[in-house]
């Protein structure tokens, strides 16, 4: 009798191929960053539990520290979430804040103006400088890149307008704000974290239930597309960048109330940490893709690393930067293998 080979059956071939085109759909998940970036904050927080333990960590107040301390950079971050879901990129974002803070204290200090009248004032002019930039970016079709580079040294270049030295803030108004805190039970937040997460709560429902945010999406993921398609790609611009100059505004405000001072050289680099926020959240670079809960996650990581840094005791807090650099390299190359899968 001769002996017959049977080859693979019918559900064995498919088998390698379905596995295949498993990976490629959990690879080609937009939320796939999102979720990285949560276990990865998860697991560096579990790593601190671990460690800390005996040192305070596992106290509520030290997660709700996150938020006090990283209000105004999740602010910051926000706004840029928003431009770089556009495909654009904003640089002012630091000197901005440096300027309200010392437009604030200018105000609030050497003119004697209320508080209540100097916030919608100092939002105003950071919704206006964002306007601004995305004109001339829209209008004179010049990269983001240069136009935001020239309103951070503006905007740098103004604090020292006001004044070249630090302007410190006594008004009761300031002090009760900085020091108003919410209880939570088993803990507290500042008034600084409470409005940070009402605008990420605002921008991720104007993002992913709003007209606007589908087109801040369309626009950041092919531009030429949704000019065939007809949407208002000038608008759209333009309002990206007044909601970052908005959003800028406000981190400096709510800088202020955490520092309560305004200084030259507040914020300085502050516009980088934000960008690395957002990437590190998993919204792409080239824009079109990411969600605002990844930015939150972003803030929270950068955030927890320096408390872990804090909590250890022997290391300089320039290993922040070196944690932050590391992180951001490491989602940037996980953006491009990301990319480069869906081309193929």
């Amino acid at each position: 009798m001769t002996a017959t080979t049977q080859g693979p059956t019918a559900s064995d071939s498919r088998t390698p191929s379905a596995s295949s085109s498993r990976a490629a759909r959990l690879l080609g998940d937009r939320r796939l960053p999102v979720a990285v970036t949560a276990l990865l904050f998860l697991l560096m927080y579990g790593g601190g539990l671990a460690r800390y333990q005996y040192y305070g960590f596992a106290e509520p107040q030290v997660f709700l520290n996150l938020f006090i301390d990283n209000g105004y950079l999740l602010v910051a971050a926000v706004g840029v979430t928003f431009v770089i879901l556009s495909g654009g990129i904003d640089l002012s974002v630091g000197s901005m804040i440096g300027f309200t803070t010392m437009f604030t204290a200018w105000l609030v200090e050497r003119q004697g103006l209320p508080l209540l009248l100097v916030i919608p004032l100092a939002l105003g002019v950071g919704a206006f400088g964002g306007f601004l930039m995305g004109y001339v970016i829209h209008n004179f079709e010049i990269q983001p890149f240069i136009v935001t580079l020239a309103g951070l040294f503006l905007f740098r270049g103004l604090c020292l307008v006001i004044s070249k030295e630090s302007i410190s803030i006594g008004d009761s108004t300031v002090s009760s704000l900085a020091q108003a805190q919410a209880s939570l039970g088993v803990g507290f937040l500042s008034i600084g974290a409470i409005v940070s997460l009402v605008v990420l709560a605002v921008a991720f429902y104007v993002l992913h239930y709003t007209r606007f945010g589908r087109r801040v999406y369309a626009i950041g993921g092919n531009e030429q597309s949704a000019m065939l398609m007809g949407l208002p790609q000038g608008g759209t611009k333009i309002a990206v960048y007044t909601v970052s100059g908005f959003c800028s505004a406000l981190a400096g405000l709510l800088f202020t109330l955490y520092i309560q001072s305004g200084d030259p050289l507040h914020a300085t680099g502050m516009e980088l940490d934000a960008i690395a926020a957002v990437v590190i959240g998993g919204t792409l670079l080239t824009g079109g893709s990411g969600y605002v809960l990844g930015t939150l996650f972003g803030v929270l990581v950068l955030g927890l690393i320096k408390s872990i840094i804090q909590f250890e005791g022997t290391l300089s807090s320039w290993w922040t930067k070196i944690a932050t650099g590391v992180l951001l390299c490491a989602f940037i190359l996980v953006q491009r293998f990301m990319t480069t899968r869906k081309r193929t």
